[in-house]
């Protein structure tokens, strides 16, 4: 371990613990352990743009989606849009994803969570015609 390591926050502000300085500096040492795992891991993000990002158009139409005016609407249209974003992020034709989902689902039982695995689009079990050729 470094001395970076082994860093005491308090003792480098003399913070009073109430004061809004003292506070960010608890807080801080609080999450510290989960830092290192950012730290340590250069696949992780430090911020979620991307998904914010991914979420902005619907975030503007929402209010002008008839479904979206009640809670249940609004759940719903949450569920199916992170799904078709998660889809897009990763490299899956929506439209043909959303049909593959339809028809998996509908036609099999869900019993096990590897069933749903199966049809995260991450999986390795999505067939190719599902996934956007790019030129690499």
């Amino acid at each position: 371990m470094n001395n970076n390591e082994n860093i005491n926050w308090r003792e480098i502000v003399n913070a009073l613990p109430k004061n809004p300085l003292g506070k960010a500096l608890a807080y801080a040492q609080k999450l510290l352990p989960y830092m290192r795992t950012f730290l340590t891991n250069g696949c992780l993000e430090i911020d979620n743009n991307a998904a914010e990002i991914a979420i902005k158009p619907f975030v503007i139409g929402r209010k002008n989606w008839m479904f979206s005016k009640t809670s249940k609407g609004a759940s719903s249209s949450a569920l199916l849009y992170s799904i078709i974003e998660t889809a897009k992020a990763n490299g899956l034709a929506r439209e043909k994803y959303l049909v593959y989902l339809f028809e998996v689902l509908a036609s099999s039982e869900i019993k096990e969570r590897d069933m749903l695995e199966k049809c995260m689009p991450w999986s390795e079990n999505i067939p190719d015609q599902l996934r956007i050729k790019t030129n690499k």
